[in-house]
């Protein structure tokens, strides 16, 4: 492999990552900004009271985004196994 084709790998890795990552990162920044709204109104300053709700609704949304991950992992292993046949 040249360096050209190992740097259009690596970027493309690190997209499949970010597309797969980002449904859960931005429940996670969503919720944690509600939650601290509402503690901000109710002036409750708990701070382990933003963890459960956190953990559910990123835990919903990993496994409503399971299937994407899958087909974004599958396309990322099929384009490694035509570079590696290339090769």
């Amino acid at each position: 492999m040249d360096p050209a084709s190992t740097i259009d790998f690596a970027r493309t890795a690190i997209l499949v990552l970010l597309e797969i990552i980002a449904p859960a990162m931005i429940t996670a920044l969503v919720v944690g900004v509600g939650i601290g709204l509402l503690q901000a109104m109710t002036q409750v300053q708990e701070q382990t009271l933003v963890f459960v709700p956190k953990i559910v609704a990123i835990f919903v949304v990993l496994l409503v985004a399971l299937p994407f991950a899958g087909a974004a992992l599958g396309g990322l292993m099929t384009d490694i196994a035509g570079r590696i046949a290339a090769y």
